[in-house]
């Protein structure tokens, strides 16, 4: 009998439920239309069970007529797209997960006392954007090793690191190993900028690995947190799937024995993971079913104080 191991913990953590809560709080608390600058989180589902209820996503703040609520997804902004809503006259809230606005006030802190920024990470992802937004000129982002190599500031300079919140742990150990090797004098936050829910995740996925011989990943393919999961099992020579729903499972799977891992990504509803679970045990009807706990997440984010109500 094969078995299907859920990886527990998987999907929503305490940043995603907050920044969802904001925009459902926002459009019980003033009705419909509420703008929201980027997608709330990289979910498909979420977002387009939110624009069913009435939020409008939008990139380009002028979008918003003025006078109206904008609410600034999970990823954060830079200081310019705050400056932008203020002239534009909106009304704005903060959904950034707390852990990337703990980035941001580092990078600031730390650019104020002279240090130079080096922030890894993606440089296109959103939440990169924002972070660099802080000091563009006091920041350099780095993606890989090959970056890393290709800087070339003075043993002098004073340099800080920090990371994007949902990189893969095994990528920044590598990344930072040569960095600090290259520069000595580097400094960083006391913990790791990699949130604790990026670490679960990864983590609990690779307890089981040893395990399993497939990995299915439930996440949006604009996910970072999702894709490197799948690379997780990829780079140990697991097959793996990164899927958006059940409809993405198919009988490729019968072509392989042995037992199959499930995980999922930070923004996806766990509606979703139990449908790919039911998909799943249609194509094997003696699939057993098993939950592996990692660790009991019970982090909870409060709202902004402009909803607790």
């Amino acid at each position: 009998m094969r078995q299907l191991i859920l990886c527990n913990p998987r999907g929503f953590c305490a940043g995603v439920v907050r920044a969802i809560q904001v925009v459902e709080k926002a459009l019980e608390t003033w009705g419909p239309p509420i703008y929201v600058k980027h997608e709330i989180v990289h979910n498909s589902h979420v977002v387009d069970n939110l624009k069913e209820r009435g939020a409008v996503f939008i990139e380009d703040l002028k979008e918003a007529p003025s006078g109206s609520r904008i609410i600034y997804s999970a990823h954060g902004v830079s200081p310019k797209v705050r400056e932008e809503a203020k002239a534009h006259r909106l009304i704005d809230i903060d959904a950034t997960c707390v852990l990337v606005t703990k980035i941001h006030s580092a990078v600031k802190l730390y650019a104020s006392r002279g240090y130079h920024v080096i922030l890894i990470g993606k440089k296109k992802h959103v939440e990169i954007i924002g972070i660099c937004g802080e000091v563009p000129n006091q920041v350099t982002v780095v993606e890989n090793v090959d970056d890393v190599m290709q800087l070339s500031f003075d043993s002098r300079t004073p340099l800080f690191f920090v990371t994007q919140t949902t990189l893969s742990l095994d990528d920044v150990d590598e990344i930072t190993k040569v960095l600090k090797l290259k520069y000595p004098q580097i400094i960083t936050l006391p913990s790791s900028s990699v949130c604790y829910a990026t670490q679960n995740r990864q983590e609990a996925l690779r307890t089981v690995l040893p395990r399993v011989n497939f990995v299915y990943v439930v996440g949006d393919i604009q996910s970072s947190n999702s894709n490197r999961l799948k690379e997780i099992a990829s780079k140990r020579g697991i097959p793996s799937r990164l899927i958006n729903s059940p409809d993405h499972i198919f009988d490729e799977i019968l072509n392989y024995s042995g037992d199959i891992a499930m995980t999922a990504g930070a923004s996806t509803p766990e509606h979703i993971v139990q449908a790919c679970v039911s998909k799943l045990q249609e194509l094997i009807p003696d699939l057993q079913v098993t939950e592996d706990i990692f660790v009991v997440e019970d982090v909870v984010f409060q709202l902004p104080k402009e909803l607790r109500k």
